[in-house]
């Protein structure tokens, strides 16, 4: 009988490509982000930490001056848009539409 060698394990090269959905979170830390939450609601900002994985699935973000909210209160017909500024907001995954990262030339 032969004995069997293991394969030598390679690591996998770095790249910056966006692979997963949570890879965009990655490449977007410490740029400025637009976010749209359920309820019409909406964030600019400085991504500040990224994503808390395993357990939860939630951003810290922050950005240097503050953080830019809007969102609607009443129907669309009879509702006023909101603004307010924060130095710091938790914003839970499940709440999250859409994440678009900032442009790169």
């Amino acid at each position: 009988m032969s004995d069997i060698v293991p394969a030598p394990v390679v690591p996998a090269p770095e790249t910056s490509a966006v692979e997963e959905p949570l890879d965009l979170v990655r490449l977007s830390l410490d740029e400025r982000i637009y976010v749209k939450l359920r309820g019409d609601r909406e964030l600019r900002g400085k991504l500040h930490v990224g994503v808390r994985w395993p357990f939860e699935h939630g951003t810290w973000r922050r950005r240097g001056d503050h953080h830019r909210g809007r969102y609607q209160r009443g129907d669309i017909r009879g509702g006023y848009s909101v603004k307010r500024n924060s130095e710091m907001l938790f914003v839970r995954g499940d709440g999250v539409i859409l994440v678009s990262p900032p442009s790169r030339a």
